[in-house]
């Protein structure tokens, strides 16, 4: 068997009455040379048959693994340890791709030297209107933090890792009693070393759902506070930017007011900082514990 290029890892859970939808578009796709494995994360639908059924039409190689429910991070740990390809991308449970997506990301990565942890493209809604912007193009390179507060870049977008960078950095760190740490916190680790070439093209199709991410923001920054405290970190600590900086202060007193426990400002070791931001944090705070009673 042809080992195949790319691995489209979908972590998911309960998710069986839309998943289809990325079956479908998988299926439809211009070029081959992919795997999907789905991470089932503890679902109690019919998503086990589902795939099942997709397994046994033989359309598509996917690989499928369950385990007992973990969170994103989890799931995404999960996926990390069973990749085998060159390459990979994680696609949402609710999102779907255009039918040459596989083959826009193939024909981009040949030549790409080592100093690219991979690519990025872009996302669109079902109207193919581009979430946010496109990317400047002058930009042949670039970190991703530097995409959004250097060059202006807006909105979602799609990246794909080089395997061997991204298991690197992977796991994200577990922590008792919570289950999520924002995706960005291992890109940003990644940003340290590697740059990624923008692709103005559509790499996927969102459909953001109710019990998705975006629309649980509050609800996961108010029951993983440590984790996103961890991400606010790595971001003040790796930032030169006064403003980027500060935002992320007040977020980081935020978290740590959830998580009753101040340790986590001492370790970005910037006492005007704290104190600057502190009122900020202290409203932030209240502000979502309004919003979520």
């Amino acid at each position: 068997m042809t080992m195949k290029a790319l691995t489209i890892f979908t972590a998911t859970y309960n998710r069986g009455y839309c998943l289809h939808q990325l079956y479908e578009s998988l299926v439809r796709q211009t070029h081959s040379s992919f795997i999907w494995m789905v991470i089932d994360d503890g679902s109690t639908d019919n998503t086990s048959s589902l795939v099942q059924s997709w397994i046994k039409e033989n359309k598509i190689e996917i690989l499928y693994i369950h385990q007992e429910n973990k969170g994103m991070n989890g799931a995404h740990n999960t996926a990390y340890a069973n990749i085998r390809t060159s390459w990979n991308v994680s696609i949402d449970s609710d999102d779907y791709m255009p039918n040459n997506a596989v083959e826009l990301i193939l024909k981009s990565i040949p030549n790409l030297d080592s100093k690219f942890a991979g690519i990025v493209g872009l996302d669109s809604d079902f109207k193919g209107n581009v979430i946010g912007t496109k990317f400047p193009k002058n930009i042949i390179q670039s970190t991703l933090s530097d995409l959004y507060h250097k060059h202006g870049v807006k909105g979602d977008k799609k990246i794909v890792y080089r395997t061997e960078v991204i298991q690197k950095y992977a796991p994200y760190p577990i922590i008792e009693g919570e289950k999520f740490i924002p995706p960005g916190y291992l890109y940003r680790l990644i940003d340290q070393d590697y740059v990624l070439k923008p692709i103005n093209e559509i790499f996927v199709i969102v459909n953001y759902q109710k019990d998705g991410f975006t629309k649980n923001l509050f609800s996961l920054y108010r029951n993983n506070p440590r984790g996103f405290a961890l991400h606010r970190i790595l971001k003040i600590n790796l930032s030169t930017n006064m403003k980027e900086r500060f935002k992320n202060m007040v977020h980081l007193i935020s978290c740590s007011l959830f998580a009753k426990d101040i340790n986590y400002l001492k370790q970005t070791k910037s006492p005007f900082l704290i104190v600057s931001a502190f009122p900020f944090g202290l409203l932030l705070n209240g502000y979502i514990r309004l919003k979520q009673k």
